[in-house]
């Protein structure tokens, strides 16, 4: 019956329930419209590389090939470590400088990982031609600055292997930017069925027979609408 009643509000204003979500659309529909993935995602290219220490800057000692790919292994991994440090973000950001291109170093959106000796980087950037002289120059520090990081490598940068030629691709938008079009709308609804209640709350008139009893009056028989 409360359901019923609910529904009678909701038909009885249906204009009021329309108009914020009317308003709502009519500000969010461009943005829902708008194709480019650009336009809040940015710009993201992934480096994969592989690394090993050289062995002339290290104690010679016995050892097999599996002692090797063991090192490279573990450098990779310390690696992959460094590039989210803000000093890797800082050798970036002077490799990009004498490129031309000034850049805050926090700016730089640096994620990571790894699979056994092989490393994957990934930078994003707002601007398409300002993210390949960005990644360039992550490149350029991740081969001569590695020996800054690491003093294990006995002074002497380990030797990176590039894999991947950096493709710069555009970025799909946040959730909340691609959502949030929708999530509007859902908010105009409810505050429409709000101000629909408001409107039945603060009506003085009585339409039916179980509005007059809410008053607490009692009713003894009805007039059928036919």
């Amino acid at each position: 019956m409360e359901l019923m009643l609910f529904l009678r509000i909701f038909v009885r204003y249906w204009w009021l329930v329309l108009i914020p979500v009317v308003i709502t659309a009519a500000v969010s529909l461009p943005a829902m419209l708008r194709r480019d993935p650009a336009v809040s995602g940015g710009y993201t290219t992934s480096i994969r590389y592989s690394a090993a220490q050289q062995l002339d800057a290290i104690p010679n000692r016995d050892g097999d090939y599996q002692d090797v790919w063991l090192a490279s292994e573990l450098t990779v991994n310390a690696f992959t470590d460094w590039v989210r440090t803000n000093s890797f973000q800082r050798a970036t950001a002077e490799e990009a400088a004498e490129r031309g291109l000034t850049i805050d170093p926090a700016a730089i959106a640096v994620a990571a990982d790894n699979q056994r000796s092989v490393g994957l980087l990934v930078l994003s950037w707002p601007n398409a031609e300002e993210l390949a002289i960005i990644a360039d120059a992550a490149i350029e520090a991740l081969r001569t600055r590695n020996e800054m990081a690491f003093p294990q490598l006995g002074g002497a940068p380990a030797q990176v292997t590039i894999l991947d030629e950096p493709v710069i691709v555009a970025s799909p938008p946040p959730l909340a930017d691609r959502f949030g079009p929708l999530v509007r709308i859902g908010l105009g609804l409810v505050a429409g069925m709000a101000l629909a209640l408001l409107a039945h709350y603060l009506d003085p008139v009585a339409r039916r027979r179980e509005d007059v009893e809410a008053a607490g009056v009692r009713v003894i028989s009805a007039i059928p609408r036919r």
